[in-house]
């Protein structure tokens, strides 16, 4: 008997996104720290754009990708936690078939762009690091945009291939999606009708996205700490880690929990785990960029030095 061969073949028009639902004390526990954790992440990622649009010294290729990654973040979190925390507050945990097809493709084009951005600011750190002599005539403004553009278009385009394809399915029951917001692989399961070619294309996409940009950023940073560990000074190594350490902290908990939750295996028992990890990567990663780059990044701190200060004197000025 084929899929969805002796069902009910009436197409429903909502989902219901289980979530913790499982676990009322963690339910608790996010409706506590999910508002504090959207505010801190949209404050913080907004005062990077804005510290490095206003400062000279921050108009370089590697901040240039940050201000773009900033404000990819922004926008990352605000898919998934805004509807998370209605969901949480009033208890309804419904949502529509075409709002999940609308959140699914914002969530796979900004989490495509950002595999791209990260890849991108590697090959940045590459090339500053291992290639000095080469990095002013490679890295120029135009290259910088267009990497930038290629990495914000080209998701775009693949997430609406895939969401159009996700759409044709028929979904005519059960209505229940495993997780907390509306994720490609169980969504699809919920289909009546045959998959095959939807999965193919998810999986050939996400190769293209995730698995190449992650080679190329692994490439990148096996040159970069083989180039370091070559400078003979301990000063001069602690001074080239210190340029790109923010950004491989973020690119490990980025990618990491990505691949974990992807890879692992579809078993009921693994689901929970699966949920918990994908907590990483959707809500931590973007609270950790501006946490990580404001904390450990010198040059972003004394930008937040001097606009503290400019604050301070327009302050006095007022009560003169």
């Amino acid at each position: 008997m084929g899929k969805g061969e002796g069902e009910n073949q009436t197409s429903i028009t909502e989902f219901i996104l289980l979530g913790f639902g499982n676990v009322p004390e963690l339910q608790v526990l996010l409706l506590l720290l999910l508002p504090v954790i959207y505010v801190v992440t949209v404050a913080g990622n907004i005062l990077i754009i804005v510290l490095v649009a206003s400062d000279q010294h921050l108009h370089t290729p590697m901040y240039f990708f940050l201000g773009n990654l900033s404000c990819l973040e922004t926008c990352y979190i605000s898919t998934i936690l805004p509807r998370l925390l209605a969901r949480l507050l009033r208890g309804n945990r419904t949502i529509s078939v075409n709002g999940c097809f609308i959140q699914l493709h914002f969530f796979g084009s900004l989490v495509g762009a950002e595999c791209y951005l990260l890849a991108a600011m590697s090959y940045d750190r590459y090339l500053a690091i291992c290639k000095p002599l080469h990095y002013a005539a490679r890295m120029k403004g135009r290259f910088c945009l267009q990497l930038a553009a290629g990495s914000w278009l080209w998701p775009f385009v693949a997430s609406t291939l895939l969401v159009c394809l996700v759409s044709q399915l028929i979904f005519c029951g059960p209505n229940e999606i495993d997780h907390f917001f509306c994720d490609f692989t169980p969504m699809t399961k919920l289909s009546c009708n045959d998959t095959n070619l939807v999965i193919l294309v998810s999986f050939i996409l996400c190769s293209i996205e995730v698995l190449s940009t992650f080679i190329l950023t692994v490439t990148s940073y096996i040159s970069i700490i083989t180039t370091i560990l070559r400078i003979p000074s301990t000063t001069g190594r602690k001074k080239a880690f210190s340029t790109c350490s923010s950004h491989l902290m973020v690119v490990t908990i980025f990618f990491g929990t990505l691949i974990i939750v992807y890879m692992l295996p579809d078993f009921a028992v693994l689901r929970d785990l699966n949920k918990v990890l994908s907590v990483f990567y959707t809500v931590l990663t973007p609270l950790a960029n501006p946490l990580i780059y404001s904390l450990r990044n010198r040059e972003v701190k004394e930008a937040m030095r001097k606009v503290i200060q400019t604050m301070r004197h327009s302050q006095k000025f007022r009560w003169i």
